[in-house]
């Protein structure tokens, strides 16, 4: 049984949250998370939608790259 490691180069997460303060939480926690696979945010792109109720939606895309020496 042979058993190999391949490095994760990048990775795009995406968030949704109702709040701007509650998609910045999600966004640091996986951050701290993506930290230990030694990957780092590349770009973050942000965007809201207010449905037709008039309801605020926060998402974003996080871009996270291998982090070089």
């Amino acid at each position: 049984m042979e058993f190999s490691l391949d490095l994760i180069e990048d990775k795009i997460e995406l968030f949704e949250a109702s709040s701007a303060k509650a998609l910045e939480k999600q966004i640091e926690e996986q951050i701290d998370h993506n930290k230990a696979i030694m990957l780092t945010v590349n770009t973050v792109s942000y965007q809201i939608y207010t449905s037709p109720e008039g309801k605020p939606t926060y998402s974003a895309a996080v871009h996270f790259k291998l982090k070089k020496f």
